[in-house]
């Protein structure tokens, strides 16, 4: 009888450890899981913005009116052409 007793009580602080221990073990697992699909959808955004960046970079390689528009878009000018400054419109 106190066999079966120690036996049971081994049992119950067996399964109960597992519980314990098993069950942060499995919050664990599920949380590097999210993080993994957290991850794997930053690599697909950046995949596609580094694919972008290649087509921009191609473009301004071989398209030389791509080339001024950047050019002019970070305010360089050609030399010998004056910019002239407008004031802005009322209301507008």
């Amino acid at each position: 009888m106190n066999r079966r007793l120690a036996v049971a009580g081994l049992l119950a602080a067996g399964t109960l450890a597992l519980v314990v221990y098993g069950g942060s073990s499995l919050t664990r697992v599920w949380q590097m899981k999210q993080e993994v699909e957290r991850l794997e959808r930053d690599i697909g955004a950046l995949r596609g913005e580094a694919d972008r960046l290649s087509t921009d970079i191609d473009q301004l390689r071989t398209d030389p009116e791509a080339l001024e528009k950047a050019a002019r878009a970070i305010g360089l000018v050609k030399p010998g052409e004056k910019i002239l400054k407008l004031p802005p419109t009322p209301g507008g």
